[in-house]
């Protein structure tokens, strides 16, 4: 039997054209692609851009965050955010706080919490937000913010809130990163609701902590 002459080029896998171009309107573009691979690999990559194209990736990743609906899509966009910590994604990852999907909340939390200089701007007006869910929101989120008006924005909330699972979660957070500011809001908070018992007791433990810190 005769040798075959060996096909090089037939051997090697068809070359297909790119579907788009690996620059950072291309990677935006690929954000919105049915394949769930093409969409992690795209949030990625534009987690890793620098310069001037860093705003553009952080709100192209926002807005892909808040429609995605696979999990490993959605972790690598909030890595990616994180890596980015760019300031113009504060906005639309604060939106995502009044999300129905906790994991999306919970997402953008661990997203903020990594740049408090960016979110300290806001915080007073999403402490003030008529959701009062927005407001238990905003004080989970200070509870991660190393930032050093943490117990001053909380020592407002206080003064002036009159839900009482708001007043909750402040006293809760006060308990753990509240300093000595924070006594007088604490002591008129227990005064206010003193017909509860448990928010009395949750008060009266976080002046405690404070006062022996």
């Amino acid at each position: 039997m005769g040798l075959k002459k060996f096909n090089a080029a037939a051997a090697l896998h068809e070359v297909h054209e790119r579907s788009y171009e690996r620059d950072e309107a291309g990677l935006v573009r690929q954000l919105r692609d049915e394949d769930t691979q093409v969409r992690r690999l795209a949030a990625r990559d534009l987690g890793l851009l620098d310069g001037s194209a860093r705003s553009v990736a952080a709100r192209a990743l926002c807005e892909a965050l808040a429609v995605e609906g696979h999990a490993c899509v959605r972790s690598v966009l909030q890595t990616s955010l994180s890596q980015l910590a760019d300031p113009a994604s504060v906005p639309a990852l604060l939106a995502l706080l009044r999300s129905e999907d906790a994991a999306q909340r919970n997402g953008a939390i661990e997203v903020l919490a990594g740049m408090p200089d960016a979110v300290a701007p806001y915080m007073q007006a999403q402490l003030r937000d008529a959701d009062p869910d927005v407001r238990i929101l905003s004080v989970n989120l200070l509870a991660e913010l190393a930032h050093p008006d943490v117990p001053h924005w909380l020592a407002q909330l206080l003064d002036a809130e009159t839900e009482i699972n708001v007043v909750g979660a402040a006293i809760e957070v006060l308990g753990e990163v509240g300093t000595a500011e924070a006594l007088p809001a604490l002591r008129a908070v227990r005064e206010r609701f003193a017909a509860d018992t448990f928010t009395c007791f949750a008060a009266t433990l976080a002046m405690e902590r404070i006062e022996a810190a």
